[in-house]
């Protein structure tokens, strides 16, 4: 299932063959389970048995058929998903530094190394990048992932896996305070209550003087204290003007347009919220003239070592963003469960440990 094609190497000890079970998306509105052959091993490559994966919003619009990488023929189904995983090696390329038994985080932006922007610091950008469980590499609902050694992060014993499973998104809240420059001095607003802003109000708390949420759910607000916010505050209820940085994590279509609105002149706003609807509202000269700085911000690549300290040490906690773990045979409970008009802790995982017993060779 994967797009690629590459040449085989030799295998590594350890490395089963045969088929194994996976989780797949293949149309709109469709999940099955399927069986499909072991990834075979190349050249720099770590097979991974993956242990808990998390679901979010991009999982949703591949499983509708309204993802941009589907749109734009990235993407294709039947498609294995996911992208926020952790698991344990169970064979590698020996040329990786892996050895099986570790246990690992999953990189989900996988570049290329050799284009201009990669030459240029800019992975990032890559102008042939994959990205697991999006397009271009198989994601991690299944048996065995085989990614390349160097886009997996090393887990310490002090992070465990349901944690693990937030390292990904955690990645991008950490390159949104590293590019706005936020420090003891900013007075933040973290718009949205989902996994990237409790996660974003986290970080904030240990760095900005003062960190406001602002959401449209009051069990999301009620959790966004409980993560650290010095007040919770509905969306209709904020001050123009007030804050030298917002952080506009929830994408709704209207939130842009809201963060420009409660930053103050000078300000900066960090969007992580991708919203695919136009944004009404916005006057390019108001933004020019306050002299307000707007930063994209993609994702984390070089982040990943930093955001698993940032858990071992308690910065960042998992645990209260987990709204419910499904196990492996349960996975469209799990979508389901995503779509339901639901409140508090945002975030639902994939307990993958019920196949660790059939890891086997078909």
């Amino acid at each position: 299932m994967s797009l690629l094609s590459e040449v085989r190497t030799e295998s590594p000890a350890g490395w089963p063959s045969g088929s194994m079970e996976a989780i797949t998306i293949v149309g709109p509105g469709r999940l099955e389970p399927a069986s499909v052959p072991v990834p075979e091993p190349l050249p720099g490559t770590v097979l991974v048995a993956p242990r808990h994966v998390g679901i979010c919003g991009t999982d949703l619009e591949l499983f509708h058929g309204t993802s941009s990488y589907l749109a734009d023929g990235r993407a294709a189904t039947p498609l294995i998903f996911g992208h926020e995983w952790c698991g344990r090696v169970v064979s590698a390329d020996p040329g990786t530094g892996w050895r099986p038994g570790d246990r690992v985080a999953g990189q989900t932006m996988v570049p290329c190394g050799g284009c201009a922007r990669c030459r240029a610091g800019r992975r990032g950008l890559c102008r042939r990048m994959r990205e697991v469980g999006l397009y271009g590499l198989d994601g991690a609902a299944a048996q065995y992932i085989r990614v390349p050694g160097h886009a997996l992060a090393r887990l310490p014993d002090a992070v465990p896996d349901r944690t693990a499973a937030l390292v990904e998104p955690a990645v991008t809240v950490v390159e949104s305070f590293a590019r706005t420059g936020c420090s003891f001095y900013d007075r933040v607003a973290v718009l949205g209550t989902g996994t990237i802003g409790l996660l974003a109000v986290q970080f904030a708390r240990r760095v900005a003087g003062e960190v406001d949420a602002v959401g449209v759910d009051p069990a999301g607000l009620a959790l966004a204290v409980r993560c650290g916010a010095d007040r919770a505050i509905p969306v209709g209820e904020t001050t123009a003007g007030s804050y030298s940085l917002v952080v506009e994590a929830s994408g709704a279509p209207e939130a842009f347009a809201h963060a420009l609105d409660l930053v103050e002149p000078g300000g900066r706003v960090g969007v992580i919220g991708v919203a695919n609807e136009p944004t009404a509202g916005v006057v390019a000269g108001s933004v020019a003239l306050r002299g307000v700085s707007v930063l994209g911000i993609q994702h984390g690549l070089d982040h990943y070592d930093r955001t698993i300290e940032l858990f071992a040490t308690g910065a960042l906690t998992a645990d209260p963003l987990i709204g419910a773990t499904f196990p492996a045979g349960a996975a469209a409970e799990a979508f389901a469960f995503m779509e339901s008009a639901r409140s508090g802790p945002p975030k639902v995982l994939l307990d993958l440990t019920e196949w660790e017993g059939d890891r086997r060779c078909a």
